[in-house]
C-alpha cells in the first residue's frame, strides 16, 4: 500500500505520496495564501491527492490513509485543528470535512512531531528507542518519541520546547512569557543577535561578509565571519551556541533520550563550527553519565521531507 502526508507550512502546502519503506515518491505543493477558508482547505487536500495518485499512476483505491501535519494544536482523536499561530486556523473538524469527499482514513498530528516521526523510522533516529528532534527556524520546534510513540502529555500539547525559560525575566516571547529559549536560540534570535552586535562593530569582517550578501543577515554570516577569523563573529557563535547547549541540555537532563537531533538551516554549518562545540558545552551541562550512555547529538537526515513523511507514516504506525 501507499500512504499520503501533507505538510501545512507557514508558506507552502506540500503533500507526497510515500511507500511502505518510507520513501517518497512524488510531491506537490501550493502557496497557503491559496486558501482561504476551511472548504478550501479540504478540497485543497483532496486536489493533492488526485493529483499524486494521476502523477504516479497509483488507483487512489490504493492509497492506505492521508496524514496532515499542521503548525499548532490539533486533537488526534477527533481528526480536528484547534489552533495556529501564523494561520487562519482554528476549530477546524478536518476529519470530517474532509470525508465529504473521500473515505479513507485521515490522520492529523502536530508538524514538529511528524518530523520526528519520521527521522525516528527512516531518519537520524532509526536506532533510537527515546528519540528528540529540535528545528531551528523562526522559532524552535520539538518532537518527543519515547519507546516507539509520539510523546503528547495529557493534553497533546507536549514538546512546545521553544518556550521553556533559559533567561528569567529575558527578552518577551510572543507566547506571553519572558526568556524563552526560541528567544535566544532560534534562526531568528541567531540573526537578531548579529544585527546587534553588527551595530557595535561597524568595521569588522562580520560588516564585510554582510555587505557581500547585500546588506543581508542570515543565520550563515557570523559563522562565515568566523571561519575568516573574526573575532567579532567568533564571540557571536560562541554566545548562540552556549544558548542553543543551555536548553539541549535541560531537554537531555530531563527526558535522556538516546539520540537527539538538530535540524534547519543552522544544522548545516560545519561540525566544527557548530555541532563538536556544542557537544562539549552540552557534556559540561548535563548530568554526568558514562560515554556509552550518552545522549548521542546529531543533525537530522531527512531535511524539509520529514514533515511529509512522517505525516505520511502516521497511518502505517497506526497512530502512534
Amino acid at each position: 500500500m501507499n500512504y499520503i502526508g501533507i505538510d501545512i507550512g507557514g508558506t507552502n502546502l506540500k503533500a507526497g505520496l510515500v511507500d511502505e519503506m518510507g520513501n517518497l515518491l512524488a510531491t506537490k505543493k501550493i502557496k497557503v495564501s491559496q486558501i482561504s477558508d476551511n472548504d478550501s482547505l479540504v478540497w485543497t487536500l483532496v486536489s493533492l491527492i488526485q493529483d499524486l495518485c494521476q502523477a504516479t499512476d497509483v488507483p487512489i483505491g490504493q492509497i492506505a490513509s492521508v496524514g496532515v501535519g499542521v503548525p499548532g494544536t490539533v486533537e488526534i482523536h477527533s481528526g480536528a485543528i484547534l489552533y495556529t499561530c501564523n494561520l487562519p486556523l482554528q476549530n477546524v473538524p478536518l476529519r470530517k470535512l474532509f470525508h465529504r469527499y473521500l473515505p479513507m482514513p485521515l490522520l492529523i498530528e502536530n508538524d514538529a512531531n511528524c518530523a520526528a516521526l519520521a527521522e525516528y523510522h527512516v531518519g537520524a533516529g532509526r536506532e533510537s528507542k527515546r528519540f528528540i528532534t529540535i528545528t531551528l527556524g523562526t522559532g524552535i520546534g520539538g518532537g518527543i518519541i519515547h519507546n516507539g510513540k509520539i510523546y503528547h502529555g495529557a493534553n497533546g500539547m507536549a514538546g512546545e520546547v521553544g518556550h521553556m525559560s533559559i533567561e528569567m525575566g529575558g527578552e518577551p516571547c510572543p507566547c506571553g512569557r519572558r526568556g524563552c529559549w526560541e528567544r535566544y536560540a532560534s534562526a531568528t534570535a541567531l540573526k537578531r543577535l548579529t544585527s546587534r552586535v553588527l551595530a557595535e562593530h561597524p568595521d569588522s569582517i562580520l560588516r564585510t561578509v554582510v555587505d557581500e550578501n547585500a546588506g543581508h543577515v542570515s543565520g550563515q554570516s557570523a559563522f562565515i565571519a568566523a571561519r575568516r577569523g573574526d573575532p567579532v563573529g567568533q564571540s557571536i557563535c560562541h554566545t548562540y551556541i552556549a544558548y542553543l547547549a543551555d536548553g539541549i541540555a535541560n531537554l537531555i537532563n530531563l527526558f535522556q533520550p538516546d539520540t537527539l537531533a538538530i535540524g534547519g538551516g543552522v544544522s548545516n554549518e560545519e561540525d566544527k563550527s557548530l555541532l563538536l562545540p556544542l557537544r562539549r558545552e552540552v557534556e559540561r551541562l548535563t548530568i554526568p553519565c558514562s560515554e556509552d550512555k550518552r545522549t548521542k547529538i546529531v543533525k537530522v537526515e531527512l531535511g524539509n521531507q520529514a514533515g511529509i513523511i512522517g505525516a505520511a507514516l502516521l497511518g502505517k504506525k497506526k497512530r502512534v
